[in-house]
């Protein structure tokens, strides 16, 4: 007998383009692999319909996000508030199927009484109201500083009101303690991240630069890569790459400070992977310890050595995996250490061993499956 469940998704989760809707899509597809029919709904606020669903959805249901001041509420977190939608509420009352919510984001259903008795599960991205307290203290514009502040107060107080009442699946340890001690949860677990990647495919040898990359529209990020260059490379003379979407004019002009760095504009998939698995070293720092970082996972599957700080790592199985260092010295004696040292046979197996030990899609469906039936 065919198992039904519906999926509430914060965004369309195709194209592939970032983290949260690589997640989304690749937990869409082991389940569907796993004999689950998948009602999907989402929320579109520019990414349109994608045919791509229907491969692995029985349904796919599109709704519009509030935007602006129509979505805005004095009460609740703009991000769950612009996502209140009746035709969702109404369609999924038309059966009892249990339902998977994506992300804080699409919880708006847990204040209305007639889902109180439904067989539900909240997978969450990150601690949202720690996520948003570092976007505000890595933002620049005082206006989005301001949001990013509110915002996050909303979230703390709006988070510790509905962990009692659901299930909540998080995708790091670090993450379920803060839930289980914060926010006193009285069902929280950890479900490792869905990924695209089956295989590691990490080059032996040696690279030719060092790689920075992510989403540089993100604040966090782009303090990341201007941190890594003024602290790091514009100090070492090393080749260094930043690849990313949109970078900014600032970041731009001091990148071009140094005749060996370099960005890379918004690269296409199969270039950034071309550059992940070219690099010597991919060195990835977070300012951000909640969730887990999918760049630095993509690195470990199809690069060489990862540098990282204890942030990056808190709380998952990646730490045996990585070069940890704190300060620009430090990184700057293991870039020195690392860039002339071959990749070997033996970081290979060990990343096949820790990394097929926790990421296998296969197994890990099975366990958001037990959560769900």
């Amino acid at each position: 007998m065919t198992r039904t469940l519906h999926i509430i998704s914060h965004d369309v989760p195709y194209p592939l383009d970032y983290g949260g809707v690589i997640d989304i899509f690749c937990t869409i597809r082991a389940l569907h692999e796993s004999g689950i029919s998948v009602i999907l709904h989402c929320f579109d606020y520019g990414r349109g319909e994608q045919a791509e669903l229907n491969r692995y959805c029985s349904e796919v249901h599109y709704y519009t996000r509030q935007e602006g001041h129509k979505g805005f509420s004095f009460k609740l977190p703009y991000i769950v508030s612009s996502r209140a939608n009746c035709a969702l509420l109404e369609r999924l009352l038309q059966d009892d199927f249990p339902i998977l919510i994506e992300g804080i984001h699409c919880t708006y259903l847990l204040n209305d009484e007639r889902f109180r008795k439904r067989k539900m599960a909240l997978r969450l991205f990150n601690v949202e109201s720690c996520y948003y307290q570092h976007l505000y203290r890595h933002e620049r514009s005082l206006i989005k500083k301001a949001y990013y502040l509110n915002e996050s107060r909303l979230l703390k107080d709006y988070e510790s009101r509905i962990a009692g009442t659901i299930p909540v699946l998080t995708l790091s340890d670090r993450d379920r303690n803060i839930y289980r001690e914060k926010f006193n949860a009285k069902s929280v677990h950890t479900v490792q991240a869905f990924l695209p990647y089956e295989e590691v495919r990490s080059n032996e040898g040696i690279g030719s630069f060092c790689l920075y990359h992510g989403n540089l529209e993100v604040a966090e990020n782009e303090k990341a890569a201007i941190w890594l260059l003024q602290e790091i490379f514009l100090k070492l003379k090393i080749p260094f790459v930043i690849a990313g979407r949109n970078p900014s004019s600032r970041l731009e002009r001091i990148t071009g400070l140094g005749c060996h760095t370099c960005l890379v504009s918004n690269p296409e998939d199969r270039e950034l992977n071309d550059l992940i698995s070219k690099a010597q070293i991919n060195i990835l720092p977070s300012f951000n310890e909640t969730g887990v970082k999918l760049k630095l996972l993509n690195a470990l599957f199809n690069g060489r050595h990862c540098i990282v700080n204890d942030q990056a790592v808190d709380g998952t199985p990646l730490s045996p995996l990585c070069h940890i260092a704190e300060s620009p010295h430090a990184i700057q004696r293991v870039v020195q250490q690392l860039y002339h040292l071959p990749f070997g046979e033996e970081e290979i197996r060990l990343r096949k061993k820790i990394l097929h030990e926790h990421f296998d899609n296969k197994r890990n469906a099975q366990t958001l499956i037990s959560y769900l039936y």
